[in-house]
């Protein structure tokens, strides 16, 4: 007997199925990790933030598929962890969109609520890339779009969404060949397989199964280097500046607008593009906020007054911020800490770190909130924007100090009513080295500047146990013994600790090398931070070593070098 109507049960039915196949399946997830790295947490990201939503359905009272896909995607948006829950949240912000309004759903708007969902994705990618989660969401919707021309039947429209996936995840390693070398599939895109077979099984009550594609260990070459677990990068140094004025509007649409064109989001951003770089557009039906930086703000004001009024104007200009704050940037720790506390409700500054000492350390710099998670649990978009809340500023400085992190640091961003900068740190020791860029009597543009542009001045070393057998880059590693990693890429392996932390340093310190900073996690101890200390100090006279208490999980040490 075929089914032709989705009612409100039979979606619930769908998200609590999807919310624990998802859940039972997040180890395995994680286990298509590329790097042999005991914090490998995609799938751990994907069951977070899937539960969020899930949660919030349950929750809900509504008595509609449309608003009970408002539910899930707002329990997403909120609950998204990492790079993966993030794209995750977005497929289904606009899967819910699409579906806004309906009491009950077919065939054919089913097919169109998963094709809007890749929209919706492929848009929130600054630079989205073939053969990840992308990918596979796009060839299951074309799937379903096909499958709904021929049938009006829903679960042979699933169905084909669910073969579509597989299709794609399948071709994920032809796209990325980094994932060919290693013998694994995008491990985002295995997660939203689940989902749809998730939903597959809460419509038809039977268990589907499904095939796991088994990670090669024995083929990790260039591993380190994978596009798809690499954060867009959109920044560029003051120094080489070519469009001078930041320049930032607010659009009332539809209020005494210029021009009779109704507002098309993609058209709206490309022009913006156009007109300079660095360009951002967050809108909805009411308000647009643009910011750019570009040679011509009055062509940009021009052209957001065609589709409303101005509601707010700011042009800075940056050549001239520049020359400014090059000489300020010299307080003393004293001074800073002082200016920050008295500077608090102008500035709040939010930082993610684990551990009680990066905690104290962080808060010594200008820090005013800190988030507990980073590398085994990556937080949400919603305690990011709970954290933005409780600084209680009129501007907010925010450092995911993660890759993984910086996606839901952007997500919270735009869903708070104040100004927010995210630095897109991706280590401790960039969000650290940053803040000595901050300065308080700064505008959030200039600081914004100066903190992105110092991420360049650090570089930035791990020492860890490898959890299995591999080999990267010609690099063989054994399980049980210790990883150097550099700016993400594993550089030195040794069954000592102390050997391995050395043999990183050797490729972090170069002849303008001042400074190394030596960071105690969990599992290690002050008297072995001292020996690696002593070693550095003789083999680089010139370089001073400051060595603190971090407490961080995963990493016995992080290195820092300045």
């Amino acid at each position: 007997m075929s089914l032709n109507v989705i009612t409100k049960k039979e979606f619930s039915d769908m998200i609590r199925v999807a919310s624990r196949r998802l859940e039972d399946n997040a180890k395995f997830v994680n286990s298509l990790n590329v790097f042999p790295v005991p914090d490998g947490d995609t799938g751990t990201n994907m069951n977070l933030t899937f539960q969020s939503g899930f949660k919030s359905v349950n929750e809900s009272d509504a008595d509609t598929v449309g608003d009970l896909a408002q539910a899930l995607a707002k329990g997403l948006l909120m609950g998204a962890r990492g790079n993966s829950g993030v794209i995750t949240s977005q497929i289904f912000r606009g899967f819910a969109k699409s579906l806004e309004g309906k009491d009950t759903i077919d065939a054919k708007e089913l097919a169109t609520a998963f094709s809007d969902g890749v929209k919706s994705s492929y848009k929130a990618v600054m630079k989205p890339v073939e053969g990840t989660i992308l990918t596979v969401a796009r060839v299951a919707a074309e799937y379903g779009e096909k499958a709904v021309k021929n049938s009006d039947d829903i679960e042979e429209l699933v169905s084909a969404v669910i073969e579509g996936a597989k299709v794609a995840l399948a071709q994920t390693p032809e796209l990325l060949p980094v994932l060919k070398e290693v013998g694994v599939v995008d491990s985002g895109g295995q997660g939203l397989v689940f989902i749809y077979e998730g939903f597959l099984e809460g419509l038809t009550g039977v268990a589907v199964e499904s095939k796991l594609y088994q990670p090669d260990v024995q083929e990790m070459n260039e591993m380190a280097n994978a596009t798809h677990h690499q954060s867009v990068q959109g920044h560029f140094s003051t120094g080489d500046i070519v469009n001078g004025y930041c320049t930032e509007i607010m659009i009332n649409l539809g209020q005494n607008a210029t021009s009779k064109d109704k507002f098309d989001y993609e058209e709206f951003r490309q022009k913006i593009d156009d007109l300079g770089d660095s360009s951002l557009v967050v809108a909805d039906d009411e308000v647009v906020k643009v910011h750019v930086h570009t040679q011509t703000p009055e062509k940009v004001f021009s052209y957001g007054h065609r589709y409303g009024d101005l509601a707010k104007i700011k042009i800075d200009n940056m050549r001239i911020q520049h020359e400014t704050i090059v000489d300020g940037d010299s307080l003393t720790e004293e001074t800073s800490t002082v200016t920050a506390s008295q500077e608090l409700s102008d500035y709040g500054v939010v930082a993610i770190a684990s551990g009680d000492g990066l905690k104290e350390l962080f808060e010594s710099l200008g820090v005013t909130h800190v988030i507990s998670g980073g590398q085994t649990m990556n937080p949400s978009t919603n305690d990011i924007v709970e954290a933005i809340e409780k600084a209680n500023a009129k501007q907010v400085i925010v450092l995911p100090n993660n890759g993984n992190i910086i996606m839901a640091a952007n997500q919270a961003a735009e869903l708070v009513d104040i100004p927010v900068a995210v630095i897109p740190t991706k280590t401790i020791a960039q969000g650290m080295t940053t803040l000595l860029s901050y300065n308080p009597e700064a505008d959030l543009e200039e600081n914004k500047e100066n903190m992105e542009e110092a991420i360049e001045t650090v570089t930035s070393g791990q020492i860890t146990n490898a959890i299995r057998d591999t080999e990267i880059d010609g690099l063989k590693i054994v399980k049980g013994h210790f990883m150097g990693i550099v700016d993400g890429k594993i550089v030195t392996e040794d069954k000592d600790l102390e050997k391995a932390a050395l043999l990183m340093v050797d490729q972090m310190v170069d002849e303008e090398s001042e400074i190394v900073t030596i960071l105690i996690g969990e599992d290690g101890n002050e008297e072995q931070a001292d020996s690696i200390a002593q070693n550095i100090e003789e083999k680089y006279p010139d370089v001073e070593t400051e060595i603190h208490q971090g407490d961080q999980p995963v990493y016995p040490y992080l290195i820092a070098v300045e």
